[in-house]
């Protein structure tokens, strides 16, 4: 009977290895408060910036002001209520609707971008849990049967 605790219950090396590491990592999960973010870095002010744009720019509200506005500016011109506003075919509309959107849209991107790298910890986690929980199943049929 000299074998090694990989060779009794049918596991190698390196899953016992894995397995002590997700133990360990599933601990220090546990140890965090319930409330508090995945991630543990400071959220820098541009960063937060950029989610209060993301967050402003992608709801109801902005689409509906924003159409708004735009209705009350093509009427404006269309009327001609304001005289020399916008003297060109909405050559300033088309100005300012360029500039937000030069501007949106890099901001926006950086947000998404910062929510992916979060996405791909959350799933990188979510495989270590479920390699864990094969490994821990593995093992039970092994000494069961």
């Amino acid at each position: 009977m000299n074998e090694t605790s990989g060779e009794s219950d049918g596991l190698e090396q390196e899953e016992h290895e894995m397995l002590a590491a997700l133990r360990r990592r599933r601990r220090l999960l546990r140890l965090q408060a319930v409330d508090e973010p995945l991630t543990t870095e400071r959220l820098t002010l541009g960063q937060r910036i950029a989610d209060a744009v993301a967050s402003v720019m992608g709801s109801w509200k902005f689409i509906i002001v924003r159409s708004a506005i735009l209705i009350a500016w093509i009427a404006a011109n269309q009327l001609g209520a304001m005289k020399g506003w916008d003297p060109y075919s909405f050559i300033l509309l088309n100005l300012a609707l360029s500039f937000q959107a030069a501007y949106a849209a890099p901001v926006i991107m950086m947000s998404q971008n910062r929510q992916q790298d979060i996405d791909r910890r959350v799933a990188e986690n979510d495989y270590r849990i479920n390699v864990e929980a094969e490994l821990e199943i593995e093992r039970l049929c092994c000494k069961l049967s």
